[in-house]
């Protein structure tokens, strides 16, 4: 199943992964924050949560792109591979989670894995030359729903027991550059999918037939998740905004860099709704090429409902988590395979 180009990324994980792992369950430079810079940020810097952290495009670390898991601030597990392929092919964690039987999976634009603990690669796909996959997300027990960008471009379930693909839902697409079509798309309770056509400004929500039920105009949009109260909360990117729209499409919350001015915001990817009613907001600084100025910036923060924030992440230096992209707080209640975190 698992092909020469993913068993060498297996050994290097093997081998850089130095953590020790537990049972899973452009701003003006600055200097990586001490503890007393961390102090002064809102909450509790790493230890405010346990979570499960990536970043895509960690060009610092050529041979060491790293999914990371946190607890009582603390690496507690870490698993890597190099940023490019023995074929050439860039690869960088777009997007993971960590399952209820503690294994993890995760794109890498490459194609998307499943590992387990002890990192070892229990279910892999590698995706065609040609082709990007940026998302892959939990629907039950062995089965996944990743996007794959390409020309044509499709979603896709897979059952990782078997490896079979089960279901293919065309997704069409005016972009050509594969690139710049998909990012994070999610299953909703409905049994739909929301698909943010990034480089199209909008939001699509298809059956699994591809028809489409629902769309709104969403400059940008990295992800959409729909929420159990009906509304759909979509991270913005490049434009730097995370909205929460009701089924008419219109805005009832946003959040902008004008709302969190100690913050400057550079890509806003992930953006998570908490059982609190809280919001955590993925700030992606690897678009400033820049990379001496990527310390001392906030990568993950957290906000209340009228927009305080109450947790502040900048960790640049022990630990080092790198740019952030994805992030699941491990101490949110529900099992994730069955869309319980989708709040």
């Amino acid at each position: 199943m698992m092909k020469h180009t993913v068993l060498a990324l297996a050994l290097v994980a093997a081998g850089a992964a130095s953590a020790v792992m537990a049972a899973p369950g452009g701003a003006p430079a600055q200097a990586a924050p001490g503890p007393e810079q961390q102090a002064a940020l809102p909450g509790n810097g790493p230890a405010q949560h346990p979570f499960l952290y990536a970043g895509e495009w960690d060009t610092r670390k050529p041979l060491e792109q790293s999914i990371f898991v946190v607890r009582r601030g603390k690496v507690t597990w870490q698993y890597s591979m190099p940023l490019r392929t023995p074929a050439d092919r860039i690869q960088e964690f777009d997007d993971a989670t960590l399952l209820s039987n503690g294994n993890i999976i995760f794109s890498r634009m490459s194609g998307a894995a499943e590992v387990s603990p002890q990192r070892q690669l229990v279910w892999n796909y590698d995706a065609p030359e040609g082709t990007e996959v940026h998302s892959v997300q939990a629907i039950g027990k062995d089965r996944v729903l990743i996007m794959q960008n390409g020309n044509p471009a499709k979603a896709m379930i897979i059952n990782t027991a078997t490896n079979k693909i089960e279901k293919e839902i065309p997704i069409p697409t005016t972009v050509t550059g594969t690139h710049g079509q998909f990012r994070h798309i999610r299953m909703t309770r409905a049994g739909t999918i929301l698909v943010p056509h990034m480089s199209e400004g909008k939001v699509v929500e298809y059956d699994l037939d591809g028809k489409v039920v629902w769309s709104v105009a969403a400059k940008s949009a990295w992800q959409a998740l729909r929420l159990k109260n009906g509304n759909t909360l979509i991270s913005g990117d490049a434009q730097r905004y995370v909205r929460e729209v009701n089924a008419k499409g219109e805005t009832v919350w946003e959040l902008t860099q004008a709302d969190v001015p100690n913050i400057k915001l550079f890509n806003t990817q992930a953006a998570i709704r908490l059982a609190n009613g809280n919001t955590v907001v993925t700030n992606w600084v690897a678009g400033n090429n820049k990379t001496e100025e990527w310390a001392g910036t906030i990568q993950v923060f957290e906000v209340t409902p009228d927009k305080k924030v109450v947790w502040a992440l900048s960790s640049w230096k022990d630990p080092d988590l790198g740019p952030a992209t994805s992030i699941q707080l491990l101490d949110e209640p529900g099992v994730v395979e069955n869309l319980d975190l989708e709040r």
